[in-house]
């Protein structure tokens, strides 16, 4: 991220909660939903805080702004704010998905994307691409390097919600794919280089 930064690029994050709690799981255990994405909503702050802490250890000025107001802990979110926070070069990272349940983070990501006026919605996963199935479990399986939002809803690939890709698709905003665990990559993709896959109807081929 530090990398990015120094490239002037403006960049906003949405974190998920994946690791510490998914309400989804939660309900399929017999929790009422929208108690469990709440729950759900709240690990993603403390994901946020833990984010913020290693990006201000890194020299990298942020801001934590979130869906559900805690004062005391950080922003309630405020699109006008995070704006302004952008053009002073610091990276906002947003918590507590959209603050409804049912909805994903990767909506909330969309949903940002859109209110912000991102020129792209970079997805950090734990493979470099779409596939047409499961690398880990088919060796078959195809890479892509270029989709678009309508061929990925038609062939049901899992790389994000259906909702989240109509709104990007919507709001004709590029849903860029890579590995979050290969060191460097996110500023690689800035760059238009690196291993990804692309999704949109007017970008260009990502060299590899």
């Amino acid at each position: 991220m530090k990398n990015a930064r120094e490239t002037g690029v403006e960049c906003c994050l949405v974190i998920g909660g994946g690791n510490i709690f998914r309400g989804i799981a939660g309900a399929s255990q017999g929790m009422q939903r929208a108690s469990a994405d709440y729950m759900g909503m709240l690990a993603t702050v403390m994901n946020a805080l833990a984010m913020q802490n290693a990006l201000e250890q890194a020299g990298v000025s942020t801001r934590v702004q979130s869906a559900i107001s805690m004062q005391s802990i950080c922003e309630p979110y405020i699109r006008r704010r995070a704006m302004r926070h952008l053009e002073k070069g610091r990276v906002v990272i947003f918590a507590a998905g959209t603050g409804n349940p049912v909805l994903t983070t990767d909506t909330a990501a969309a949903l940002r994307a859109s209110e912000m006026g991102c020129e792209a919605l970079l997805k950090g996963t734990k493979v470099d691409g779409v596939y047409s199935a499961d690398p880990k479990l088919d060796p078959k399986a195809e890479r892509y390097q270029t989709l678009t939002h309508h061929e990925v809803l038609s062939r049901d690939l899992k790389v994000m919600d259906a909702a989240a890709i109509a709104l990007a698709r919507e709001n004709d905003i590029p849903i860029i794919v890579f590995s979050i665990h290969t060191p460097g990559m996110f500023a690689e993709v800035l760059k238009g280089a690196g291993r990804c896959t692309v999704i949109g109807d007017r970008i260009e081929k990502v060299a590899e």
